[in-house]
């Protein structure tokens, strides 16, 4: 039978072990992703359905690519353009729909890199 530790012998943690309330707050701080609508996010593919994907980009909630954002081809299954783990980049349409959720598109973010690209090969060449 094991005994509980007594208070002498329990590992003690000091409240100022996380140093002072401003070095807290900026370690928060420092793993809080920033952004807004319009942005391009980077993540990794954490669940594949049907109607949408999840994709964790470091924000407090995973952000939701709704299947019609995923692909230009219409009417194609999720499964057939990314499957879990892959890393994509998408863009951020709305930070916050009625339902508290970030909604991404991974077809805008590819639209947007290739008029990026257009831009600078036009630039280049004159």
């Amino acid at each position: 039978m094991t005994s509980t530790p007594t208070l002498s012998e329990a590992p003690q943690v000091a409240v100022n072990d996380i140093g002072s309330e401003e070095d807290f707050l900026a370690a928060i701080d420092a793993t809080i992703k920033y952004f807004n609508d319009g942005d391009i996010v980077e993540g990794t593919i954490v669940k594949v359905d049907r109607d949408e994907v999840l994709l964790d980009i470091g924000y407090k909630t995973e952000g939701v690519i709704p299947s019609r954002e995923l692909s230009i081809k219409h009417d194609v299954d999720p499964n057939d353009v990314v499957e879990v783990g892959d890393k994509v980049e998408a863009l951020v349409l709305q930070k916050e729909d009625k339902e508290g959720r970030l909604i991404l598109s991974k077809k805008r973010a590819q639209y947007e890199r290739a008029w990026g690209t257009i831009e600078q090969v036009k630039e280049e060449d004159g």
